[in-house]
């Protein structure tokens, strides 16, 4: 039988609207032990922001974060999930867009997040990828 995404996915990601500093997004980010936040402005998903993307494209590039935006920074062109859909097909999704994470979406609304760590846990626990996955953050 088919594996749906929403049987391994986090569940209840972290949201945060688009004027958020990118400092607070930081923030949640260790607090949480994740890599992610989804950018919500008005109950949509705007796009999301990595650990990754806050490095790249604020920290690179600015002496002064203090004015800087979570949506400034963000990734816009999402490749998104459902809950109901097999996770073979967001897996290739994924492959194809080369994208490590992506938004787990219904009704309009994020729900979740489904990563590669999550599918290599789940599709193959015992390889150096899930392992690492698995394994707890390393504050």
């Amino acid at each position: 039988m088919a594996q749906l995404v929403r049987e391994v996915m986090t569940a209840e990601p972290v949201t945060m609207p688009s004027d958020t500093p990118v400092r607070d997004a930081a923030r949640e980010m260790r607090d949480n032990d994740i890599g992610d936040v989804l950018v919500v402005d008005n109950g949509e998903l705007r796009g999301i922001a990595t650990d990754r993307d806050i490095v790249v494209r604020a920290l690179a590039d600015r002496d002064d974060l203090s004015t800087v935006r979570i949506g400034e920074v963000c990734s816009e062109r999402l490749v998104t999930a459902t809950p109901n859909e097999d996770v073979d097909n967001a897996i290739a999704r994924m492959r194809e867009h080369a994208v490590r994470r992506v938004p787990v979406v219904e009704d309009g609304r994020p729900v979740g997040i489904f990563s590669i760590g999550d599918a290599a846990m789940e599709k193959d626990p015992r390889s150096a990828l899930g392992d690492i996955s698995a394994a707890a953050g390393n504050r």
